[in-house]
This record gives structure tokens, C-alpha cells and sequence, in this order.
């Protein structure tokens, strides 16, 4: 049986590859893995995913001086970088090597196919929005007149954050503002997770909070693809509160973006909105306060004609009043002098009839009262102690206690009072 060393088997298949192959292809892939080589050499690894898994996959390189050319191109049309991550057309030739392997060579890359694709994702994303109903919730929100107490998601070490805190802190008025910072990623694979945990996180204490802010600075347009997820797009479209964008320069705007509230321009955009926001309401209140000192001095000194007027009209009234009054008056006092007198004099007559009577009965009754205690002397002294023992009876008494109220014993002395005298007997024995 014939047989083939791997050489002549790596060598026959470059050989087949190579006679019935066309010179170059282009080809879409998304670039999984890239790294740089020292001597300006690009490698990377190409990928096809159906969802999230892997249908194919390729090595792939750019050679220093091609690199060079075709970054370049790529990052001035795209205004983003080659990186692991983007979705690319290449113009490639395809490699067989005896020792290396399979591989690609790309020539030529179309940075038009890179935007292209990213258009479409975009345009999809907002027409899931709109289909679902949700697009416009959060413009239709009443931006509040006082927005003091902002939310505001960002990351704390990014410089968009810190132009915003300053423009806000350091305004004319020195206005005041309540801020809160929800640290999140704001570019790369984890920003759009990353943000809407944030958003979770404010929810739960929406009550707390005027609006949301989400802030970055500026950055390459591939690095605001995050905020084009629907995702992120739609949790922010549903916010129970206006949400507020200053996520990129004047050129970029995002799906997230177009769900929002507002969109500004930057961060500091943001904060000088707000404090804008502000200054007219303070303007307002202002313009009210001196409005309102206009018309109290206005009230003042109408007030005060008015108060002459009916000065002058409540005294003439009173005069007018206190002569009918002094009339009124006399004539009462006329009637009740005359019924005082009439009145004096027949009680004065009642009053005689009543004290004669008074005197009768009261005599009477102390007659009667005189008779009554005479009587009750008389029977008093039938009953006087004296009177009873000279008829023949005697009173007993146990330690000066009559004897019928005192309870005697064997040995307890009596003594017994009798007209004569009194004798004193001792129980010796007590029966009953």
C-alpha cells in the first residue's frame, strides 16, 4: 500500500489549494482575537457566531507595512480602531503553509461595510422599540421645574464625569445640587449590563431623585456602540423618571440617545442645562417676588385712601348713631324710672303684709314650740334616775357599764344602786 510522508500530504494540499483557488476573496468575519507583534505585524483570529456560538473559525494576519495602510484608512473613515469585537469585510488570500498551517492574508479591509453594519443594527434596534410601544415613554415624562436631586450614572474616574460635577458645582449662583454617583462601565462589552444595573439600582429608590443623568466624554464612535443595545435602550425608554444623555460629542447620537428625555451634546452640556434649568426658575421666583412687592405697595396705598374714606363715613355714622342712642335713651330712662317707682312701691306694700305675717305665724309657732318642751320636761322627769329608785327599783352596773349592755363573768363585781345606797356583789357562778 502506498503511503505519504506529512510533508508531501501539507505539500499536495498547498499544491491543490493553490491551482484550484482564486487569488483573493472578500470575506465577512468578525474579529474575535488581535494582537500586535513588536515588528508591527497584525495576527488575528477570525470568527462567524450563530447567536452566541462559534459556527467557524480562522487564523489571520496583516503584515507590518499592509497594517499600517489599512488602520489607518479604517480609523479615519470609521473614527474607531481595529479591535477584537468588530464585524469587518477583508479581502483576503488564502495561505497553506507546510509547517504554519491554514491561514489568511488579509489585503484590503471596507471601513464602508463596518459603518454599514452597524446603521442596520441601529435602525433595527429602534424599530423593536417602536413595535413594542415603548420608544417615546420617557419624552412624554414632565421634566420637573426644580431638579435638584440627580442621579447620575457614570464612571467616577472618567473625565466627561468630572467636567460635569465641576460645571454644576462651580455655577454663577451657586446653585445647589443633590448628586448621587451609580458607578458603571461605560464602553465595551459590559457597559450596557453594566448601566442597566445602575438604572435597577436607582429604581429602587426612584422616589429619591428628580432625574437621571448618564454621562462619558467623547471617544471613538465604535465605543458608543453600547449604548445602541436594545436592552440598555429599552430599560431606559421605561424609566419611571426623565432621563438625561451627555454621551458623546455633538456628532454621535446613540439609540439611547433618541429614547431618552434629553439628549445633550456633552457632559458639560448636561450641567449647564441643568443649571440653566435653575437660574430661570430663580428668575422666576424673582420676577414673583417683585411682582408681588408691587402689588402689596399698590394695596398699601389704595388701602390707605380707602381707609380715609371710611373713617370719615364710620365717624359720621357713630355721631349719627350716638344722638338716636342719647334720645333712645332718655326716653327709656323716663319709662323706667316710672316703673322702678311703681314697681318700689308695690313691693314695699308686699313686703308689710309679709312681715306681719311673718310676725303672726312666727309667734304662733313658738307658742306652740314653748307648750311642746314643757311637756317633754314633765316626761323627762318621770323617768330622772332619782325619782325610779325612790320607787323601789334598783340599777346594776359591771366597771361603770349597765349591766343589761355588759357581758359578766365568774369573779366580775356588781354593783347595785338603790335609793338608800349601793351594794357590791361578786358572781361566783354565772348560769346562761
Amino acid at each position: 500500500m502506498s503511503h505519504l510522508s506529512l510533508f508531501e500530504l501539507n505539500a499536495l494540499i498547498k499544491r491543490t489549494l493553490e491551482g484550484n483557488m482564486e487569488t483573493s476573496y472578500w470575506v465577512v468575519a468578525e474579529i474575535g482575537e488581535m494582537r500586535l507583534h513588536q515588528k508591527g505585524h497584525c495576527y488575528m483570529e477570525l470568527v462567524e457566531k450563530e447567536g452566541n456560538f462559534i459556527s467557524a473559525k480562522i487564523k489571520a494576519n496583516i503584515w507590518a507595512y499592509a497594517y499600517r495602510t489599512l488602520s489607518g484608512s479604517f480609523e479615519s473613515i470609521t473614527k474607531t480602531p481595529l479591535k477584537a469585537g468588530l464585524k469587518v469585510l477583508l479581502k483576503v488570500t488564502i495561505q497553506f503553509h507546510e509547517i504554519y498551517g491554514l491561514s489568511l492574508n488579509v489585503k484590503d479591509i471596507d471601513p464602508n461595510f463596518t459603518l454599514g453594519e452597524r446603521a442596520r443594527k441601529r435602525q433595527e434596534t429602534i424599530q423593536k422599540l417602536i413595535d413594542a410601544g415603548i420608544y417615546d415613554l420617557n419624552k412624554k415624562l414632565t421634566l420637573p421645574k426644580v431638579p435638584q436631586r440627580i442621579a447620575i450614572i457614570s464612571s467616577e474616574s472618567a473625565a466627561g464625569y468630572g467636567d460635569f460635577i465641576s460645571h454644576l458645582t462651580l455655577n454663577p449662583r451657586r446653585l445647589h445640587f443633590d448628586v448621587h454617583l451609580f458607578p458603571a462601565t461605560m464602553q465595551g462589552e459590559q457597559a450596557a449590563p453594566s448601566i442597566i444595573e445602575a438604572l435597577e439600582d436607582i429604581k429602587t429608590r426612584v422616589n429619591s431623585f428628580d432625574l437621571v443623568i448618564v454621562i462619558r466624554g467623547g471617544g471613538a464612535q465604535l465605543d458608543l456602540d453600547c449604548f445602541d443595545d436594545f436592552e440598555l435602550s429599552a430599560q431606559v425608554a421605561q424609566f419611571p423618571i426623565p432621563v438625561i444623555t451627555g454621551i458623546g460629542h455633538e456628532r454621535d447620537e446613540t439609540v439611547t440617545d433618541l429614547v431618552a428625555h434629553t439628549k445633550m451634546k456633552t457632559p458639560t452640556a448636561v450641567a449647564d442645562f441643568l443649571v440653566s434649568g435653575l437660574e430661570h426658575f430663580d428668575n422666576l421666583l424673582d420676577e414673583s417676588a417683585f411682582k408681588i412687592h408691587q402689588k402689596v405697595e399698590q394695596l398699601f396705598l389704595t388701602s390707605d385712601h380707602h381707609l380715609v374714606s371710611l373713617t370719615s363715613e364710620l365717624k359720621f355714622q357713630i355721631n349719627h348713631k350716638l344722638h338716636e342712642y342719647n334720645g333712645l335713651l332718655d326716653r327709656k330712662g323716663d319709662i323706667f324710672k316710672y316703673q322702678a317707682k311703681h314697681s318700689l312701691q308695690k313691693n314695699q306694700q308686699k313686703l308689710a303684709e309679709t312681715t306681719e305675717a311673718l310676725h303672726n305665724k312666727s309667734s304662733l309657732y313658738l307658742t306652740n314650740q314653748n307648750q311642746r318642751l314643757s311637756n317633754f320636761e314633765k316626761q323627762f322627769s318621770l323617768v330622772e334616775p332619782s325619782k325610779i329608785l325612790k320607787r323601789g327599783y334598783s340599777i346594776s352596773r359591771l366597771n361603770g357599764t349597765l349591766l343589761m349592755n355588759a357581758k359578766p363573768k365568774d369573779g366580775d363585781a356588781i354593783t347595785t344602786v338603790y335609793e338608800d345606797g349601793e351594794i357590791v356583789s361578786t358572781i361566783n357562778n354565772k348560769k346562761g
